[in-house]
């Protein structure tokens, strides 16, 4: 019986529940914890469910994988009360393995992430962007889906939607994919890159890992000018400086970054495992082509920033029921 498992996946349940209610009524001392579970039950399924993809390639293709080990986070330390989840798995060169089992997670999570972010946008309003608050990152699939619910391009003339504890879930959800799509290392993006390419991919890797500090500063560079420019206009004493958003915009780059290096360093400074030299069948190569795609309609330059906003003459849109 995995005892480990099941009480690391219960733990987490509760901190992520926890998160969601205090999220919910503003760190209040004293709140019901039921008012979490619009959060937490939506988040735990994409999360299970980006694992448990994984975890059911790797036994098809009869490699030695263990069932999911969540990690709970204390509520109040990030935004979701957990850092997500891990599986151990044992390591194959074969390409055709590797490029399935890296794609069934993201895909397996992306499939319920989506109808609980379409779910959650329905129940979210859209308000006025109001003093300082923390902005969500946007998409190419985010922002055409809020586009279609609420008839804008959100965010947009000082609105944007005020996500909904399910919306936010889902956005998570697009989050961790996401960043678990990104082509570095031994991440789910790694896995499939390296079995598409080859060996001679592990390089590029490198490359690309390291420029994610200088994407940080440019994100950094361009939030500062947007930041300056909406100061300027707002014309307010807000406590807040441009160089404080632009760093907050530009430092989850910077995060990742530092935690990849780390991984390296774990894993004996090597960037991938080497794989065979076999060709992937055409079927595997239509994968990679949906993975690629898939990232790209989920990417987000900035996941996280600081927003700014004034509430004069502004107008609440409900989702278009058309």
């Amino acid at each position: 019986m995995p005892f480990v498992n099941i009480g690391l996946f219960l733990l987490t349940l509760l901190t992520t529940t926890m998160q969601g209610a205090l999220e919910r009524h503003g760190y209040a001392s004293v709140f019901p914890l039921r008012d979490g579970f619009s959060f937490s039950l939506p988040l735990m399924a994409i999360l299970l469910c980006h694992e448990m993809g994984h975890y059911i390639a790797a036994r098809i293709h009869k490699v030695p994988v263990s069932l999911p080990y969540f990690v709970p986070l204390p509520p109040g330390m990030g935004l979701f009360g957990t850092m997500g989840a891990v599986i151990l798995q044992s390591r194959t060169s074969d390409r055709r393995k590797l490029i399935d089992i890296g794609a069934a997670g993201p895909l397996a999570g992306l499939a319920v992430a989506i109808p609980v972010l379409i779910v959650g946008l329905f129940l979210s309003p859209v308000q006025p962007l109001v003093g300082v608050g923390v902005q969500e990152g946007n998409s190419i699939l985010y922002a055409v889906l809020k586009r279609l619910i609420f008839g804008a391009w959100l965010p947009g003339e000082g609105r944007d939607v005020m996500l909904h504890p399910t919306a936010m879930a889902g956005w998570a959800g697009l989050l961790v994919t996401m960043l678990n799509l990104l082509p570095l290392g031994q991440l789910d993006g790694g896995h499939v890159a390296i079995a598409y390419f080859g060996n001679r991919y592990g390089r590029a890797s490198r490359i690309l890992q390291n420029a994610l500090p200088l994407l940080g500063v440019a994100v950094a560079l361009a939030v500062y000018a947007d930041a300056t420019a909406t100061l300027a206009r707002l014309g307010e004493g807000l406590p807040v400086s441009p160089f404080e958003i632009a760093a907050s915009a530009g430092t989850p780059w910077l995060m990742w970054f530092v935690l990849l290096t780390l991984l390296r360093r774990l894993s004996g400074g090597v960037d991938h495992p080497p794989v065979d030299d076999r060709p992937l069948p055409r079927s595997r190569a239509g994968l990679f082509w949906m993975v690629f795609v898939t990232f790209v309609i989920i990417f987000m330059p900035i996941p996280l920033r600081a927003s700014l906003g004034a509430a004069e003459g502004a107008k609440v849109i409900q989702p278009s029921t058309r």
